[in-house]
């Protein structure tokens, strides 16, 4: 059985473009008295992750014997996305994570997880695409975000990302598509490069939340937990760039891989209808 943690338009020559490790970040102003994490919170991130009870790597026994029955069910389910015939290819507009990593959620729903990066405009552009896909998912897919940590700006906007995400469940963010955009715009049309606290505290004001909701959950121990969780998993993904879609921690593509930002989405559709049959 899978490992699990639990805890959440550029033109045509651009489709096939992606935000690595090597571009360059805005500086980060650190007189705001938060000092953002260095580069190496990903190689540290191992050890405090498993320290902390909400996410916890959950592994199933190899010596727990299934029953017979079901045993003979999955290896028919084997057997079928074995002869289908599908459109695309491993190796070609999709990769194999092995062996098979966690997964954000529990192992109830096929999970489609796209990592990001608020400064990445291919991650910008994907947005309108990887949005509408959601809205018609399968009752048996989850969707999730995971922000990418290559430097201290991509720290700081993983901050920004968990605090939007653990404000709009608590309702003090109202509409989180909608304050998504806003972020987008804000560093890629208007040049905020959003490199402080106190410049991502005006944004989230802008929206409706209070300065004190904010200070809440900005440096809670639900966000921080969420950043290790998040920067542990791109490492065994082994995110190198993005916009990434892995799926239910076992397949890996991308734009450059499937073919574009439409393409894209028919391979993730591909990818969840193979784990469909298993």
């Amino acid at each position: 059985m899978k490992r699990i943690i639990w805890i959440s338009t550029l033109t045509s020559l651009a489709l096939f473009a992606a935000c690595g490790k090597e571009d360059a970040a805005p500086a980060v102003d650190t007189s705001a008295g938060t000092e953002p994490a260095t580069e190496t919170v990903t190689e540290a991130v191992e050890d405090t992750a498993t320290e902390t009870e909400s996410a916890v790597v959950v592994e199933e026994s190899a010596a727990d014997v299934e029953p017979a029955a079901e045993s003979i069910v999955l290896a028919l389910a084997e057997d079928t996305a074995a002869t289908r015939t599908w459109k695309f290819k491993e190796g070609t507009h999709f990769t194999r994570l092995v062996p098979t990593q966690p997964t954000v959620g529990g192992a109830d729903k096929i999970e489609v997880a796209e990592i990001f990066m608020y400064s990445c405009p291919h991650c910008y552009d994907l947005e309108t695409h990887i949005n509408k896909w959601a809205e018609t998912i399968s009752p048996n897919v989850r969707f999730v975000r995971i922000p990418a940590v290559f430097n201290q700006a991509a720290q700081l906007h993983a901050q920004l990302y968990y605090t939007e995400v653990f404000l709009a469940k608590t309702g003090a963010l109202k509409d989180q598509t909608a304050f998504r955009e806003m972020v987008f715009e804000e560093f890629h049309r208007k040049g905020n490069r959003l490199t402080s606290q106190a410049a991502i505290q005006r944004v989230f004001a802008r929206a409706g939340v209070s300065e004190e909701d904010f200070n809440r959950v900005w440096n809670s121990f639900e966000v921080n937990q969420a950043m290790r969780v998040a920067a542990d998993l791109a490492r065994r993904y082994n995110v190198t760039s993005v916009p990434m879609v892995v799926v239910n921690g076992k397949y890996r593509t991308d734009t450059a891989s499937a073919g574009g930002y439409p393409k894209l989405m028919e391979v993730i559709d591909e990818l969840t209808a193979r784990e469909g049959l298993r």
